[in-house]
């Protein structure tokens, strides 16, 4: 009998072993930070070596303490300014002004500008591709889109990608001698090679509709592509959909936490973020919906505290116009957003486990 027992015991605890692990229902804490100042905004970028975050202010670049949302310091003159690519172990970092069409290069310690690097038009997405050691840029420009890769340490432009897009948006980097790019307009998904800087593949992207934030699981093999209500999880092997996501709209980045084995979705147009926990390679469950801001829809999180980042200006009544002035033009393409109303509070937005 106690052989009988001991065999049954040890069968269900293999069982147990070998069964998936089912994700459960999670509780986040949100914090809200005024950090106060002027400017729009667009991406969020965490160095996780010490926990700032950098935060793009439409002119000017803001470094914030990710814990307690502490001003830390400003990189003034970044026109247009997207984002900013951090090498930390060459100790630069970088920001795609659209403004001017360059990309500032500067002392991670000091935050002191070192050069301003000439690029061209359509600077948009940045990231560091920490394998290969190089800073990439996408580039919404004309005719055709492209990606740009830096040298982190000396600055200089090493290749030029012709893409098939003129709005690629996100990249990610798989430690294998590919990079991979989301065209927002033709929602697909290029595979650049590092060794020939040429795009040796293109992959549909449906059901996602307007592909931007991206991420690479190593672990896994899978990219995570976000996309405005339907997200997708991509075999970066042969390009196959292996599952979707149902998540809000206006999403323009997206966040990983590896160890957690946690997506960040952030949902620009209903003012949250989904999180989702990866079970299996192919499997995704949503454990929560945590609220935020409405039109915070870019994120970044830190791997060693495992916070995610928000940033998100609010805005009072945009002013009437003079008596008998004439309406406003409406914005070229029928997109924009029309006259604005002032900053009335900066939130950096934090989301705590």
């Amino acid at each position: 009998m106690l052989r009988r027992l001991l065999a049954a015991f040890a069968f269900l605890s293999a069982a147990c072993l070998a069964a998936p692990t089912v994700a459960r229902a999670q509780t986040f804490k949100v914090e809200k930070f005024d950090i106060k100042g002027e400017g729009g905004t667009d991406y969020v970028a965490v160095e996780a070596a010490t926990g700032r975050v950098f935060v793009a202010r439409a002119t000017h670049m803001m470094v914030i303490e990710g814990a307690t949302g502490k001003v830390l310091g400003d990189i003034p003159n970044t026109p247009g300014v997207h984002g900013a690519g951090l090498a930390t172990k060459a100790g630069h970092g970088f920001t795609t002004n659209g403004g001017d069409q360059t990309v500032t290069m500067f002392d991670l310690k000091t935050l002191a500008v070192i050069k301003q690097i000439k690029v061209g038009p359509g600077l948009d997405g940045i990231m560091y591709d920490e394998p290969d050691d190089k800073i990439i840029l996408t580039n919404h420009s004309r005719p055709i889109g492209t990606l740009t890769a830096i040298d982190p340490k000396t600055g200089d432009i090493v290749a030029t990608v012709e893409l098939e897009d003129t709005a690629p948006e996100g990249a990610a980097a798989d430690g294998k001698g590919h990079i991979f790019v989301n065209n927002e307009s033709k929602n697909t998904m290029q595979v650049i090679d590092v060794k020939t800087w040429k795009a040796t593949a293109s992959w549909p992207l449906a059901p996602c509709e307007g592909p931007t934030g991206i991420a690479y699981d190593k672990a896994s093999n899978r990219i995570f592509s976000g996309c405005s209500k339907t997200s997708v999880v991509v075999d970066a092997s042969t390009g196959k959909i292996v599952a979707s996501i149902t998540n809000g709209t206006r999403v323009d980045a997206l966040g990983w936490d590896p160890s957690k084995k946690l997506i960040y979705i952030p949902n620009g147009g209903e003012g949250n973020v989904t999180v989702v926990h990866q079970d299996s390679p192919d499997k995704y469950t949503v454990v929560a919906t945590v609220p935020t801001f409405v039109g915070a829809k870019t994120i970044t999180v830190d791997p060693k505290t495992h916070n995610a980042y928000l940033f998100q200006p609010e805005r009072g009544p945009a002013p009437s116009p003079a008596p008998g002035a004439a309406p406003p033009a409406a914005p070229a393409g029928g997109r924009g957003r029309g006259p604005q109303g002032p900053i009335i509070a900066a939130w950096f937005i934090v989301i705590k486990q």
